[in-house]
């Protein structure tokens, strides 16, 4: 059983999965990070590996991502940072990146890589279905790795049913079909979950894309398994002067 799959065993509802860029603020923040969050109360913790042209990130993201390039963090480096996290973070951990980078470090190598650092998944936002099913699906799988594809208000109902057979770990629900950290009436969210949740899918559902606060987190609680929070999350990071404090403010600000 993965850490992922054990901890929806554990625990149904209201799980917060946050999200943080690798090297950002600082290079060398990212464990200080990592371990800010799970001291913190987050239950699981989704890593982002900074990019030039990150198609599903919204702004707060992006500008995440060139700071941390400009501080030089590379995947070769993130899996040197990520070598004995083990010993510190219990947390399932999943590296959510794009295809080029990825594709560049080699794909087999860099699924080698993160699965002998103790990494739970991945998400590869503009890795194609088919490619998937006839390329690197079996990769993934050879490494003992979750993979969780997303889906939108506009994916087809089979479609859904689809990417969900193909997904380990849980399905993402983005909110709307927009970047992350952008408004969503959180009315048509709901009915969009709601059809979700009739489905009757196998995989736990997580909610991302607009998910900010405690109002917000709640209702995507309503009818998912939990949650996604990345954008507001970055956003406390960006001036702190005390990432553990600074943390552990955001997150009691969500979860109490």
């Amino acid at each position: 059983m993965s850490r992922i799959t054990e901890l929806f065993a554990r625990k149904s509802q209201n799980v917060l999965n946050v999200y943080c860029t690798a090297g950002f603020p600082h290079l060398n923040s990212t464990l200080e990070v990592m371990k800010a969050l799970q001291e913190s109360g987050a239950d699981m913790i989704e890593l982002g590996i900074p990019y030039s042209d990150p198609l599903a990130d919204g702004p707060v993201i992006q500008q995440s991502g060139s700071i941390a390039l400009k501080n030089g963090m590379t995947i070769k480096r993130l899996f040197e940072q990520l070598k004995d996290f083990r010993k510190e973070i219990s947390l399932p951990v999943l590296l959510m990146g794009y295809m080029n980078p990825v594709l560049q470090y080699g794909f087999e190598k860099f699924c080698a890589d993160a699965s002998a650092v103790g990494i739970d998944g991945l998400i590869f936002p503009d890795l194609p279905e088919f490619e998937y099913e006839n390329e690197y699906g079996a990769i993934i799988k050879k490494y003992g790795l979750d993979f969780v594809f997303l889906v939108t208000p506009e994916t087809s109902t089979e479609r859904i049913k689809k990417l969900d057979e193909l997904s380990t770990g849980f399905l993402y629900a983005v909110s709307s079909s927009s970047t992350t950290g952008s408004e969503k009436n959180m009315n048509n969210v709901e009915q969009y979950l709601q059809k979700l949740q009739s489905l009757q899918l196998k995989n736990p559902i997580l909610v991302g894309f607009g998910i900010k606060d405690k109002p917000t987190f709640e209702a995507a609680c309503r009818y998912a398994n939990g949650a996604i929070i990345g954008s507001a999350y970055i956003k406390t990071l960006e001036n702190c002067s005390n990432i553990s404090i600074s943390t552990r403010h955001f997150l009691t600000s969500l979860l109490q």
